[in-house]
């Protein structure tokens, strides 16, 4: 996998969005940390998002916001601010 810094990314977006067409995964780092990938249409996963969202659903239930607490009182709070 070819690691680039934000810099260069940012500067030669196009060479690199023509590598990952080709099947190349790239990471971008910041300050030498990692902090994106840029990976093929291809490589995106159905079914990992189809078990996010089954992990998601399994994490709510059981855990409540509060006896009288929604997350539509939320947002609407969140509104008024």
């Amino acid at each position: 996998m070819k690691k680039v810094g934000s810099y260069e990314a940012k500067t030669h977006l196009p060479e690199l969005l023509d590598q990952v067409q080709r099947g190349e995964l790239i990471t971008i780092t910041k300050h030498g940390k990692p902090v994106a990938r840029l990976v093929p249409v291809e490589d995106y996963d159905q079914a990992q998002v189809a078990n996010t969202i089954s992990g998601i659903k399994r994490f709510r239930q059981g855990n409540l916001l509060g006896e009288d607490l929604t997350i539509r009182t939320l947002i609407d709070e969140g509104r008024r601010l």
